[in-house]
């Protein structure tokens, strides 16, 4: 897979910008309009995709105007691209593929994958949007998840050749991992009106959570897991 490209945001030129192009607030530094504009990209993608976002809702939603926002950014296509790379980034390194503790890998794997659902629902819910929508901007993504999952795939397969878990088919495993975990991310939504209608901000208890998934995955393939 070819080299990332350098990251979308930059730093202001050395010279002076626009007057139109600078923040209104002088006091809000590179960092917090930068900030500003990741925190408002993020919502606008997560809601409304790539095509249903403009540059404009951006700005607004970070208090900028637009000549202000591409003092700072190319455009929302460069942006939305390094956005949604992050999250492929989060999820690398996550599964110990040279273990030989099949429960405790799948147990941290769980758990990682449930904290990122919690801390960036989001971030989540923008890859899953874009696989809905097609993944037309998904190609540098592919060669890489394909060599990832097989990796995991071996791994799982090593395990059952051992004797260490009972037989199951590899992919449908990592499948129904994802779908259990990153489901509290993109339907979080459902997960609340279903469980704590009344209660707004309502979330589940992530370590209990945790401790569930992790107890259904490892009985349902046979591993013992060490009290």
């Amino acid at each position: 897979m070819g080299a990332m490209k350098t990251p979308t945001l930059r730093a202001p030129a050395p010279i002076a910008a626009p007057a139109a192009g600078r923040p209104r607030n002088p006091r809000q530094n590179r960092e917090r309009v930068l900030a500003a504009i990741h925190e408002a990209a993020i919502a606008e993608f997560s809601q409304n995709g790539l095509k249903g976002t403009s540059t404009q809702a951006i700005a607004e939603r970070a208090g900028l105007t637009k000549p202000q926002l591409h003092y700072y950014i190319k455009g929302k296509e460069e942006l939305y691209e390094e956005l949604l790379m992050s999250v492929v980034a989060d999820w690398r390194g996550m599964f110990d593929a040279g273990s030989t503790e099949p429960g405790k890998v799948l147990g941290d794997y769980i758990r990682s994958k449930i904290q990122l659902a919690f801390d960036k629902p989001e971030i989540s819910r923008i890859f899953t949007r874009e696989v809905l929508d097609g993944g037309r901007n998904l190609e540098r993504f592919w060669p890489d998840a394909r060599q990832q999952t097989r990796s995991k795939v071996d791994a799982i397969n090593g395990w059952i050749a051992r004797g260490l878990m009972q037989p199951v088919d590899a992919h449908t495993l990592l499948f129904a991992i994802w779908a259990m975990t990153q489901f509290y991310a993109d339907s979080a939504l459902q997960v609340r009106q279903l469980r704590k209608p009344d209660e707004p901000g309502w979330v589940p208890e992530r370590e209990a959570l945790v401790q569930e998934l992790t107890a259904l995955v490892t009985r349902a393939c046979g591993i013992r897991v060490a009290p």
